[in-house]
């Protein structure tokens, strides 16, 4: 016999006789098919609010920048905090215990949006929808690099990655057609109590494996190797605090994984910002209705960012062979190659031409989860990768998902209190140098209450109120898709020292 030891410190004792594998190919993908679900689920209870948002918005009388919140900051927040301690759970107790615990908080707290009758108690469930999503992809991402070698990780981590435009597509098409055809209320119901059966499948079906399993580089582990996993250390915070110190020096201390940090996090900004409020834009600019809205987002959401997805952790997996710079630049030239597309779809006069125009943007846009994602787990150890994800989610979520659909709704209530007063004034620079210096005239929020003209309004009021609000949307939402463009600088400057990074990582 023969023994294997992992970078964590794992050892198994290899037999010399032939054995079946630990986990079948089969069942590796069983389990990366229910982790894919559980994460579409996170993704549909996370941004349905985006599609319905515009309804919530005229039945609660909210501002852009209240939308926002309820589907940034207020989700984020706890969200983003939660998920270092849960992580650091995962990295000692059972991660498929966590994520099935988790999956039922946040589907619970999903449905019970359906019951809030005002903005305080929306915004409520809306943190407690944050703290059950913080137990999902930390452990998740654990879990797959467990199951899947490095040289597969970026592969598997996009197919776990598709949640996100899987969850977005049933999101965006249910939503919307539950939400015009019964209630925003009956939406989350609908689309949160499924949530609950879905986590028992996992705790049924998905096992443990052993930490580091998929880093025996000597022969890969059988079913009749002895696993003997290293004792834990006794819980204490100063342990606690050197492991995510350990971590961070990963993180922000080298060169590359600090820019593919900077990369996802503002790439992500730009896309949280933008993508709360295109739902609304098809609404207020083209007078669709929601279920319309729904279809034609979703499914395109589905599509180009579903390919986008996978496309990246292929070919990154792909490229990488030859070196290991790509898992850089693939993001870097996807991201410089949408920014123009996206800008050019929202300037188009009619939805048709602006819907077939974004088939095409979130093919490149999504390349750059999966090599991220791969990149910061395979630079630390397995007994660490719960904590990275953790980690890159705190600063990612925080910033980006806590603070994108804020920025887009604030910009837009200050555009549209502008455009409200100059119409005459179509050009996007003027709008936001004029936004922020005159601050004359009568008020948006008082004449436009939830962005329409009061009932009985005069027809040149609701005209006015109209084209503010389509506009500044508009323009709102092109200034966020800039993001892209600066995300794509810091992935090209990952690629310096990539290779050389990637190679004492290999060797540790």
């Amino acid at each position: 016999m023969a023994q294997a030891s992992t970078p964590g410190g794992d050892q198994a004792t290899i037999p010399s006789t032939a054995h079946k594998p630990l986990y079948t190919n089969g069942y590796k993908a069983a389990v990366l098919g229910l982790l894919l679900a559980t994460y579409t689920f996170n993704f549909i209870d996370r941004t349905i609010i985006a599609t319905i948002g515009q309804a919530i918005k005229v039945d609660l009388k909210l501002t852009d920048t209240q939308l926002g919140l309820l589907g940034g900051l207020y989700f984020a927040l706890l969200y983003t905090l939660l998920g270092i301690p849960i992580a650091r759970m995962a990295e000692r107790w059972n991660r498929v215990s966590i994520i099935s615990i988790s999956l039922v908080i946040w589907s619970g707290f999903t449905a019970l949006c359906g019951t809030a009758a005002n903005f305080g108690q929306l915004a409520l469930y809306r943190f407690g929808v944050g703290v059950g999503e913080a137990g999902c992809s930390p452990p998740s991402h654990s879990l797959i690099s467990d199951y899947y070698e490095p040289k597969k990780r970026a592969s598997a981590l996009s197919i776990y990655s598709f949640g996100i435009p899987l969850g977005t597509m049933f999101g965006a098409v249910a939503g919307g057609w539950l939400a015009q055809e019964f209630s925003w209320r009956v939406a989350f119901v609908i689309v949160g109590l499924p949530g609950i059966l879905l986590a028992l499948l996992v705790k049924l079906i998905v096992k443990e494996p052993p930490r580091g399993h998929s880093e025996a580089r000597e022969h890969p582990l059988e079913a009749g190797d002895v696993v003997v996993e290293p004792a834990k250390p006794p819980f204490s915070l100063s342990g606690e605090f050197k492991e995510l110190w350990a971590v961070l020096k990963v993180l922000f201390g080298k060169w590359p994984v600090l820019h593919m940090m900077l990369g996802v996090t503002i790439a992500s900004f730009g896309s949280y910002g933008s993508g709360a409020f295109v739902p609304p834009y098809f609404v207020r600019t083209f007078g669709l209705g929601l279920a319309q809205v729904g279809l034609i987002v979703g499914l395109i959401g589905g599509f180009s960012a579903g390919v986008g997805t996978l496309v990246g952790g292929f070919l990154t997996d792909w490229t990488g062979k030859r070196s290991a710079k790509w898992y850089a630049l693939v993001p870097a030239i996807g991201l410089a190659i949408c920014t123009p597309i996206y800008i050019i779809a929202y300037l188009q006069p009619n939805w048709q031409t602006t819907a077939l125009i974004l088939l095409v943007p979130g093919i490149f846009h999504y390349t750059y989860l999966a090599p991220t994602f791969g990149v910061v787990q395979n630079s630390v150890e397995p007994r660490r990768r719960a904590t990275a994800t953790a980690l890159l989610f705190f600063f990612l979520n925080l910033i980006a998902l806590g603070g994108g659909p804020v920025f887009t709704g604030w910009l837009i209530d200050h555009l549209a209190q502008f455009n409200f007063n100059h119409p005459e004034v179509s050009g996007i620079f003027g709008s936001l140098a004029g936004s922020f210096s005159d601050h004359g005239g009568a008020s948006f929020a008082a004449q436009c209450p939830g962005g329409l003209a009061p009932k009985g309004s005069a027809a040149e009021l609701a005209k006015a109120c109209h084209g503010a609000m389509a506009r500044s949307t508009q323009q709102g939402i092109i200034v966020s898709l800039c993001f892209y463009a600066w995300a794509a600088i810091h992935y090209a400057l990952a690629a310096i020292g990539m290779a050389k990074h990637m190679r004492e990582r290999a060797g540790a």
